[in-house]
């Protein structure tokens, strides 16, 4: 994923998606901590550009693998790019903040989201 002033949060959060759709990716104006969420009163809208929400102006490549840890993805926003990051699994008709599975992978925690929903929306 590149990253670079001109795209918005949506453009990022759409390309997250893709790669992971039970997934899905928000930026606040506040860090949380560890195993913390994240209040959805501080949360940039998705149609701000990434120039006016961060504080370190790098561009290039940003590379999300399946087996990073969510810990680490978000850690790495936030290192490389001044972004305050917070991943979300879907849950039936959910999104809820990865607050308990920060240390799980991206790929754990996509397939086990997906397996859930569809579980749930067999139910119904």
């Amino acid at each position: 994923m590149i990253i670079k002033d001109s795209k918005t949060i949506k453009e990022i959060q759409q390309e997250f998606n893709k790669k992971f759709p039970f997934l899905k990716i928000e930026f606040y104006k506040e860090a949380h901590s560890a195993k913390e969420g994240s209040p959805d009163s501080v949360k940039w809208d998705s149609e701000n550009t990434i120039e006016t929400i961060r504080e370190i102006h790098n561009s290039g490549n940003f590379s999300i693998q399946q087996d990073q840890k969510i810990s680490t993805l978000e850690a790495s926003f936030l290192e490389e790019y001044g972004l305050n990051a917070q991943v979300f699994y879907k849950s039936g008709d959910l999104w809820l903040q990865t607050t308990a599975t920060d240390e799980w992978t991206l790929k754990e925690q996509n397939d086990r989201a997906e397996s859930f929903t569809k579980f749930q929306e067999s139910k119904i």
